[in-house]
C-alpha cells in the first residue's frame, strides 16, 4: 500500500499559501532607519563648534528613537545639572516628537496646563530637538548649561547637522 500523497495540484496549493503568507508578513512590517554611533559623534562635534564659537559651557546628550542616552559630552566648566538637564530635554523631544521650545512657549502663552505634563516627563525648557532622517525621528539632541535660547541654538547646529547628511 502507498503512503498518501499530495497531488500535484495540491503541492502547487500549499506552495501559493505559503507564498501569500509570506507576502502578508512582509506587508505588515516596516523598514526602520536608526541613528548610528558614527552620526550621533557628527550631530554632537556640530553643536559643539556652536557653542565653542560663542564661548558657551554646556552638556549635549543625545538619546535614540527609545529614549535611551547614546551619547552624553560634557564641554570643560559646565555644571554639573546641566547633564540631567540636557538628557531630559532631550527625551521630552525624542518622547512628544517636538521641540522643547513648544512647550516653554506654551507656558510663557499662560497654558499652565502643560505643567501637567511634568508626569509624563515633559521638560518646558528650550533646548530640545528631535534628529530626523528621511522624514522620521530617530532620535533627539537636549542641550544644557547656558540660557535656554542658546541651548536651543546648539541643539540646532547639531539637528542641521544630521539633516545635512542626508
Amino acid at each position: 500500500m502507498q503512503p498518501n500523497r499530495p497531488s500535484p495540484w495540491s503541492r502547487i496549493a500549499i506552495a501559493a499559501t505559503l507564498l501569500l503568507a509570506t507576502a502578508t508578513v512582509s506587508a505588515q512590517m516596516i523598514e526602520k532607519k536608526t541613528l548610528s554611533l558614527a552620526a550621533a559623534k557628527q550631530v554632537v562635534a556640530a553643536a559643539e563648534a556652536e557653542a565653542l564659537k560663542n564661548n558657551w559651557n554646556v552638556v549635549i546628550a543625545i538619546v535614540d528613537d527609545g529614549g535611551h542616552v547614546m551619547l552624553l559630552q560634557r564641554l570643560d566648566g559646565t555644571q554639573n545639572g546641566s547633564i540631567e538637564v540636557a538628557q531630559r530635554k532631550a527625551r521630552t523631544a525624542m518622547n512628544f516628537r517636538r521641540s522643547t521650545k513648544v512647550f516653554e512657549d506654551a507656558i510663557a502663552g499662560g497654558r499652565n496646563a502643560v505643567l501637567a505634563l511634568a508626569d509624563l516627563g515633559v521638560f518646558p525648557l528650550e533646548g530640545g530637538l528631535p534628529l530626523m532622517h528621511e522624514g522620521r525621528i530617530v532620535g533627539a539632541i537636549g542641550v544644557s548649561g547656558v540660557t535656554s535660547q542658546q541651548d536651543g541654538i546648539v541643539a540646532k547646529a547639531g539637528a542641521d547637522a544630521l539633516a545635512a547628511m542626508q
